[in-house]
């Protein structure tokens, strides 16, 4: 009865604190259903504390109540004890183990948004769209996004297994993937490739990222570049304030860049460009791919509202909602959604997509034919690469991918129909 009687003083004191918290327009019925609720959950969680068949201490049920509560809003909220807000914090550092994919929760589904290249993931063949359905032998259904993350991320050099279901072919994958150190560099190619037109892939929005693109340009000028192809195929995103420096480099000061609109005014943001020297005179084509999500679709969303740049490829993720993380006195952390991104011409990104100017899609090639692989140790893995020679890295074969060369050959065309018009 005492801790009946303790969680009761509980609930009394939350409603209380809440009580007082709330906006006066909040109406006396709202407040009656809201006095239920949680005397609700202060009963249940008496019931469980005192009549389970184990003892379970205070944090661990409310740590579990939380969970439940955050993750029922939408698959991008979520409530981080303390070791998970922890690993959070390594993501942003560009330096992790595991095996190199961006996941989210699509359509009830844990989906790879992308695998970042060159990691394991990438190798392994892992494509956007993807639906992880088991991790390690385990159905991921009832998974939460942080549970995943956990599950896949490890010691480097141990294996994980994953299996997919590839909806467009229609195909259960299964994948065995050794972990590695993920080192993350946001920018993997800078060079001008054919008749002074320069190509950049930009792989992620990291914080040093616009120096990156600064030298990256100026490289670039250097060399002759009189347009510029960038690609954000398979950029999963990342850091808002990033991909608004990104997209401010290439139109005039003073234009809105992207918008955030939430319930509040508070959440209710505009992002002005106010860059030094941006690249305005040049022709630019932007590709993008189903694995171009949030910051990558903020950039090629703002290009194509200004007309600054044609979009080349297939319709985008659509990932565009705002998560603010909030730290808990405890060490703990709530993700929260709490606006949504929309482009200067005011169109909603979250589910919807950037769609190209032109749809280009990707070179269907032969599959190799299949090879079964012995299996082997991690140690035995090891051992082959450490004892393989170093391959050197492949110059781009820009001829070999489509969607680039329709972007190469479109940039040419508007520079031709430029150099016509000047003369008339």
């Amino acid at each position: 009865m005492r801790k009946i009687f303790f969680f009761s003083l509980i609930a009394g004191i939350l409603v209380i604190g809440i009580f007082s918290l709330a906006s006066s327009d909040i109406d006396k019925k709202r407040k009656t259903d809201l006095f239920q609720q949680v005397k609700l959950f202060s009963d249940t969680l008496a019931i469980v504390q005192n009549e389970y068949v184990e003892e379970v201490d205070f944090r661990t049920l409310i740590y579990g109540a939380l969970r439940g509560m955050v993750s029922s809003l939408d698959p991008h909220s979520q409530f981080m004890d303390p070791d998970t807000y922890n690993e959070l914090k390594i993501d942003t550092e560009g330096k992790f183990g595991g095996l190199g994919i961006e996941i989210t929760v699509k359509d009830g589904l844990l989906t790879i948004v992308t695998p970042i290249e060159d990691t394991p993931a990438w190798k392994a063949g892992l494509k956007p769209n993807d639906r992880i359905v088991k991790i390690n032998n385990e159905i991921t259904r009832a998974m939460t996004l942080a549970e995943a993350v956990k599950k896949l991320r490890g010691k480097p050099q141990e294996a994980v297994e994953i299996t997919v279901l590839r909806e467009s072919e229609n195909k259960i994958i299964d994948f065995r993937i050794v972990r590695d150190i993920i080192r993350i560099k946001d920018i993997k190619e800078a060079k001008v490739i054919q008749d002074a037109i320069a190509y950049i892939r930009l792989v992620e929005f990291r914080e040093n990222t616009p120096q990156e693109l600064e030298k990256a340009l100026e490289k670039l000028k250097k060399e002759g570049m009189n347009g510029l192809i960038l690609d954000l195929r398979n950029n999963p995103g990342g850091l808002l304030d990033v991909a608004v420096k990104v997209a401010e480099k290439f139109i005039p000061n003073d234009k809105l860049i992207v918008s955030t609109k939430g319930r509040k005014n508070t959440q209710n943001m505009e992002f002005i460009s106010h860059a030094q020297n941006p690249v305005i005179d040049m022709p630019m084509a932007v590709l993008i791919n189903e694995g171009s999500a949030s910051g990558s679709e903020i950039v090629a969303g703002c290009l194509q509202d200004y007309n600054r740049a044609i979009i080349l490829g297939v319709k985008s993720f659509g990932k565009g909602s705002v998560q603010t993380v909030i730290p808990l006195r405890d060490g703990s952390a709530l993700r929260l959604t709490t606006s949504l991104y929309f482009t200067p011409q005011g169109k909603k990104i979250h589910g919807k997509g950037v769609m190209p100017d032109i749809t280009v899609e990707n070179a269907k090639l032969e599959p190799a034919e299949e090879k079964k692989i012995p299996e082997k140790t991690t140690e035995e893995i090891f051992e082959e690469i450490e004892k393989a020679p170093k391959a050197e890295k492949p110059d781009l074969e820009y001829k070999k991918d489509n969607q680039l060369m329709r972007g190469l050959d479109t940039l040419k065309a508007l520079l031709i129909y430029g150099a016509k018009i000047q003369k008339k």
